[in-house]
């Protein structure tokens, strides 16, 4: 079993498919703890109704490197052995990213290197330039914006109608595919970062 930290700043939607996945013994996980900047995000909602530790932690007025330490220590203090941001709207500092290097995970609503930056800002700007395909990136962490050596990537086919609110949807269930793919391969040791790029094992 593998011990999972959460970092979220909103709905943490993709966060219900990995405690589907683990209720239904997709997965061979535990979600240690989940970790919010907000402090009415419906992820800490969504924590409580299944039981799962939870923490607001307060970002004003703080230094980004002093926020991410109290963030680590409740971290290690909860066992977590790889880390999800899921609409997490911060980025890290180098310090944390340093700490947990090739164990931090984000989920991207697009197909990185186009298009970087945060929800449905994304999503407008994919329809903005009428691009054909958009779809789901998950890498690690690095120190830059949404350019951490990518693991898994999945095409999504944009209608001719499509507004916003219902290509969000689409993606998010291709994010949940990745996530729930990537968490089960981590665990079983089948995923690997050689030289800035990642090894996936059958």
């Amino acid at each position: 079993m593998i011990n999972l930290g959460i970092l979220a700043s909103t709905k943490a939607t993709d966060m219900q498919a990995i405690i589907d996945a683990i209720n239904s013994k997709q997965l061979d996980a535990k979600i240690s703890v989940l970790i919010c900047n907000k402090q009415d995000a419906y992820a800490l909602e969504r924590a409580k109704i299944s039981n799962i530790k939870a923490a607001f932690i307060d970002s004003k007025n703080k230094e980004r490197e002093d926020f991410d330490k109290e963030v680590a220590k409740i971290l290690d203090e909860s066992n977590a052995e790889l880390i999800l941001t899921i609409g997490y709207m911060r980025f890290l500092s180098p310090w944390f990213v340093n700490k947990y290097k090739n164990k931090i995970m984000n989920i991207h609503p697009s197909l990185l290197p186009k298009y970087p930056g945060m929800d449905k800002a994304v999503h407008a700007e994919v329809l903005k330039n009428k691009e054909k395909v958009t779809g789901a990136t998950l890498h690690f962490v690095d120190e830059g914006e949404d350019t951490g050596p990518i693991i898994f990537q999945k095409e999504v086919n944009i209608d001719e109608n499509e507004t916003i609110d219902t290509l969000k949807p689409k993606v998010q269930k291709v994010e949940q595919e990745l996530l729930v793919k990537a968490i089960d391969l981590y665990s079983k040791g089948k995923i690997k970062v050689e030289n800035n790029k990642v090894k996936v094992e059958d």
